[in-house]
């Protein structure tokens, strides 16, 4: 199980990462893996600001669809639109290429919520 050590994780199984103001969210590896493979992925959130926990967009596997949480408030500024024709991306490169949105961050103290390497570990009991 990948669970890079420079992100950040929520209890809803997304990653993020930091870059000045602005955070690249996806999901995680675990997550990933217990979806199944993935066939679409739908965000029409671009442009709209989100609070904590607000639903931004559903990635819809074979089997079933799961809805997408906002680990932190803020813009939804962008969406890789790669994923439009290769959702797939999102279980082979969950952590790269596979990335579902960019985020220009409202509330930086947020992030201190969100569990690290260890704790998202703990999380999933790996």
């Amino acid at each position: 199980m990948n669970i890079p050590s420079e992100l950040k994780y929520s209890k809803d199984h997304e990653w993020i990462s930091i870059d000045g103001d602005v955070a690249t969210i996806g999901i995680t590896d675990f997550a990933q893996s217990e979806l199944g493979d993935i066939v679409y992925v739908e965000v029409e959130t671009v442009d709209e600001t989100l609070d904590a926990e607000e639903v931004f967009g559903t990635v819809e596997a074979v089997k079933t669809v799961s809805d997408l949480f906002m680990p932190v408030s803020g813009e939804v500024v962008a969406f890789n639109e790669t994923l439009e024709d290769e959702p797939e991306k999102v279980n082979s490169d969950p952590y790269g290429d596979g990335w579902i949105i960019k985020v220009k961050i409202s509330d930086p103290s947020q992030l201190n919520d969100l569990l690290d390497e260890e704790g998202y570990k703990e999380l999933i009991g790996a």
